[in-house]
Formats: C-alpha cells, structure tokens, sequence
C-alpha cells in the first residue's frame, strides 16, 4: 500500500516523465479517470489523516487519553470515507455543468440596454477527459440560452492544436447576435497560445489580445487582456492601457482576464465589470479559504472593487490532473447586466 501511495503522490512527475507535460496526458478517458482519481483520492486521504492527527493530539492534551487502541477502526474509517469522497466528487467533476444565472452591474450602461443577456464560459480545459462529446453539450447548452453575446474567459484547451483539433471543432457551432469572444488563459500557453488564438478564429472565435471592441450598436466596449504567464514564453504580458486605447470615451467597459487577481489595479482604470475564471472555485468546499490566499481571496462569484463589479466563475469544466469537485459545482454562466444594482459581495 505504501508502494502504491507513494507512486500515486508523483502522478504528475509520472505524466511528464512520459509524455513530456502534465497537463495533457493523452491516455483514453478511462484512465486518466482511474489515475486522476487516484492522486484525488491520495490528497483526500493525506488532509483527512492531518485532521485526525490533531483531533488525536488535541484528544490527548485535554484528557491525557490515547486513541491508539482506535487506530484500526481509524484507518479503515478514513481509506472509505476517502474513497467515497474520491467517487462521488470526480463524478460531480466531469459532468456537464448547469446554467447559473446572476444579474451583474455594468455602471454606465444605458438603460435601453438594461437586462441585456452573456453567457460566460470559462476554464473547459477541452481535453481527452472533456473531449469533443462533452463540448457537444455544453455548446449545445449555451447556444439554448439565445444569449446576446458569448464570452469565454481563458483556459479553453489542454493539449496541442494537433491533439485537440477534434476536440474543439464543435466550438464553432457556438453562436449569438453580438458575437463570441475570448481571451487567453495560462493554459494557452502552455501549448503555443499563438497557434491557438489562430485555431479559435478559424472556428469564429474573436480572441482579444490586449485588444477590445465596440459590441453591438455602442452597448458597451469589450476588451480582452493576455495572462500573466505569456511573459514567460517571451509573448506579450497583460496590458490594459493596449486594450482600452480605442475605448470611445464615457462608453461602458467589459473586461475579459482569465485571473482575477490585481483587480483593484484594474478597477483604476475605468474598467465597469470584469469577468474572470482561473480558480475553479477551488474545487472543494472549504480549499477556497487555502487556495485564496494565492488569489487575493477572489475566487468564486461577485464582488464590489472600487466601482468595477468583478465576477469569478466556478468554470465551465476543470484541469483533468485534479478533477474532483465536492460543493463547489461548476457552471455555465448567464449573466443578465443591469445600470444599476448593487453587488452582494465587497472587499
């Protein structure tokens, strides 16, 4: 058992060892289930063995009592209950995720534009576990929703364009009056985010590259920034004064940026709403408190920045070298923006 905990708890050096990367191991989708709910069941098992550690400790402090007589019982408590969990979350994980509908401010926007209606995606990490047949149905949900736009905020794919050309086609079935746009997220980069931006046009996908545009007849100015990991691929980082050069003054602005930290920096700049992914809601209940530590504890749903109304999805699907979800489910957004409405969240 130690033997195979100890394989498991290298997955991911495992996967780059064999096929070069971690991100995209294109094994069929079977086993990257089995394989990739054995490192959740791993992580399952290591925090719930903490936590009994120091309810242990904690046990004996107070009563100067052992618990060592119980350590069977124990272990075979915590192996199942972690196999439970592992079960059930990787199940929730790779199930085509319901619509959530929120209302959004947008300040400046008019009101003859008022309940105007996005469907955001975000994080589909299209891969050999979200292959061409999930992506059928949530393109297939999402167009359902007669939208007046689409955006799509970062980190679209895993793997090459030649892996996930198949994968992706059904994308270009997505479709609304005003358009469907996308910006880049981390995992772009990771396999050649310049082809890929060329991949997603070809499919209809307008890709702002610290760009924007006028949506519609002067509803609002979309603009799109790069992320922060492009500089380390010598590409060009995130530059928002690039992507509002051409925003027509007093006309309100939408920015997509796949991670939603240094949003108080972005709020500064004019900037009415941002939509945002990355963080996938940290996955389980309870990991957003860890996990928004790295994210300036942005990470799921709306909040009020200085003027700019910052909304963080869930995402649509999830990176498949950890793909559990436990109360945290992932979702297609649609978003019905309001002139004026007060968010429920604030920091």
């Amino acid at each position: 058992m130690a033997i195979a905990l100890l394989f498991v708890s290298e997955y991911h050096l495992l996967l780059t060892w064999v096929f070069g990367n971690m991100f995209s191991p294109e094994m069929p989708h079977w086993a990257i289930l089995i394989t990739s709910g054995a490192f959740c069941f791993f992580v399952l098992l290591l925090l719930l063995t903490l936590l009994v550690d120091i309810m242990s400790i904690t046990w004996w402090c107070i009563t100067k009592r052992s618990c060592i007589q119980h350590l069977g019982r124990l272990q075979i408590s915590l192996f199942l209950t972690s196999l439970g969990l592992t079960v059930i979350g990787v199940n929730q994980a790779v199930q085509v995720p319901q619509v959530k509908t929120v209302e959004l401010t947008l300040p400046g926007l008019a009101q003859q534009y008022d309940g105007t209606r996005v469907v955001q995606l975000s994080d589909l990490h299209i891969s050999r576990l979200f292959d061409s047949s999930w992506t059928n149905k949530v393109v297939d949900i999402t167009n359902s929703l007669n939208a007046d736009l689409i955006v799509i905020s970062g980190d679209l794919i895993d793997g090459t364009v030649s892996n996930r050309e198949q994968d992706v086609t059904p994308l270009q079935r997505l479709s609304a009056p005003l358009g469907v746009y996308a910006s880049l997220g981390n995992h772009e980069y990771y396999f050649d985010a310049p082809r890929w931006a060329e991949k997603f046009t070809q499919l209809g996908i307008k890709v702002l590259i610290n760009e924007g545009t006028i949506i519609g007849d002067g509803r609002f100015y979309l603009a799109g920034v790069t992320d922060e990991v492009a500089s380390s691929f010598e590409l060009q980082g995130p530059d928002l004064d690039a992507a509002m050069k051409h925003a027509p003054q007093g006309l309100p602005i939408v920015l997509l940026k796949h991670q939603p930290q240094n949003a108080l920096a972005v709020s500064q700049h004019g900037v009415g709403l941002q939509l945002s992914g990355h963080t996938h809601g940290g996955m389980i209940k309870g990991f957003d408190y860890l996990l928004g530590f790295f994210n300036q504890g942005l990470m799921s749903g709306q909040f009020l920045i200085g003027k700019m109304t910052l909304y963080v999805s869930n995402g649509t699907a999830l990176w498949n070298g950890f793909p559990i979800r436990l109360g945290v489910p992932a979702e297609i957004t649609e978003i019905v923006l309001r002139s004026s409405k007060i968010p429920k969240s604030k920091i």
